[in-house]
């Protein structure tokens, strides 16, 4: 059985703000044990990152305009994420992103 255990950071708290994905991070597991297989990103939000956040993880506006756009990577995300069964800390609000 394939896995992929997925987690995002964002510039905020709310969808519906224009806050965006920066950071894509994925764990493949495959019988339950760590394949070696990951994928990680850090994307150009085309926008600031909320001071709230930034004190979360860290990131923020200017050390991620040199980053890819979403789209950019979009593709190869779902490729690698394509078949898995997904586990998502705190699924809604990440989905709510992706």
């Amino acid at each position: 059985m394939r896995y992929v255990v997925l987690d995002t950071e964002t510039t905020g708290l709310r969808v519906e703000e224009g806050n965006r994905v920066i950071e894509l991070g994925c764990v493949e597991m495959v019988n339950r044990r760590p394949s070696g297989r990951q994928f990680h990103r850090l994307l150009n939000p085309q926008r600031e990152v909320e001071v709230g956040a930034t004190e979360v993880h860290g990131f923020t506006w200017d050390g991620l305009q040199s980053e890819p756009l979403f789209e950019e990577v979009a593709e190869e995300f779902l490729a690698f994420v394509r078949g898995a069964h997904l586990l998502i800390h705190n699924a809604p609000f990440d989905l709510g992103f992706l």
